[in-house]
């Protein structure tokens, strides 16, 4: 029995340059080993042949909204089913993968029954197929500090968590903005421990342009991207980043956030909606905060 079922949804296969990293990030899922069970789903264009060349399991039944995007709670359904490991891993499929994330996982499922994991990327430009031999991970790790950047704490690549968690979530659209802040929220306000694995975790987001998507616009401009905010609950919880995660794992063990003006501000700003379910008290807070930011910049 596998540890953890990694699963994705991903893009078209057939442009070039992301049938590349695509290959690429899979290829070093392949490397995490026999602990770790793979399930590719969709039906995108080069999805099949991909899969098959690469070893690892497709599922195509996947459900779509109207636009014919896959839905994420459809890809998180069908990666339970199709496996009984006790830790469940979504992951997009540009990022790149090395041995750490399994071995936090590992650290991590030994701390909690309930639990959500994410961290921060590393961006970094790849145009070519890479070279898996031996030493290929610390090596790619000295390339992001030479020529990559760490991306700030918005947006999240990964998450993992126990297979009890996230077993109800709403038809929010693969691939747009919004669901993965729900994540975030629904742990705090689960009561699961948010642990953000970024001391712990290295992973690269291979960079590429938004030509797969409609009028090659960001995904923060799409009507589904709407749509996911109305399904999350609103603004105030797509606000939800890495800021908001209340642990960190270091070297294995737990520890508190670490607090900087930021977090502090997150803290006090969703505290209305976390403990008392109260919305616009946050979105006032929130609105507060931001007009005291602007006329102090002003000034």
């Amino acid at each position: 029995m596998a540890f953890l079922t990694l699963f994705s949804a991903p893009k078209p296969f057939s442009d070039a340059h992301i049938n590349t990293i695509q290959r690429n990030a899979i290829r070093s899922w392949r490397m995490l080993g026999e602990a770790v069970q793979i399930i590719l789903v969709g039906e995108e264009s080069g999805l099949v042949e991909a899969s098959r060349e690469l070893g690892v399991m497709h599922l195509p039944q996947v459900r779509r909204n109207s636009q014919g995007t896959p839905l994420v709670s459809s890809i998180f359904d069908l990666a339970r089913q199709a496996g009984d490991s006790p830790l469940l891993g979504y992951v997009n499929a540009d990022i790149l993968l090395m041995p750490d994330f399994l071995s936090a996982a590992r650290d991590m499922a030994s701390h909690a029954s309930h639990f959500l994991l994410a961290g921060q990327r590393w961006d970094l430009e790849v145009t070519g197929e890479m070279d898996f031999a031996a030493g290929w991970d610390e090596r790619l790790k000295q390339e992001c500090h030479l020529r990559g950047r760490l991306h700030l704490p918005a947006g999240s690549d990964y998450f993992i968590f126990p297979r009890g968690c996230y077993s109800e979530m709403p038809d929010f659209a693969i691939g747009r903005a919004g669901w993965d802040n729900w994540m975030i929220f629904q742990a705090r306000r689960q009561g699961w421990l948010a642990v953000d694995a970024s001391e712990s975790i290295t992973i690269v987001h291979q960079q590429h342009d938004y030509a797969h998507l409609p009028g090659g616009k960001s995904h923060h401009h799409l009507p589904e991207t709407e749509e996911n905010t109305y399904l999350a609950g609103g603004r105030e919880i797509t606000r939800f980043s890495l800021l908001d995660m209340d642990h960190r794992l270091i070297k294995g063990r737990l520890a508190g956030r670490r607090w900087t003006w930021s977090g502090l501000q997150r803290t006090i700003e969703t505290l209305p909606l976390l403990k008392w379910n109260n919305y616009p008290l946050t979105a006032r807070i929130t609105s507060l905060f931001h007009r005291f930011k602007f006329k102090f910049q002003a000034s």
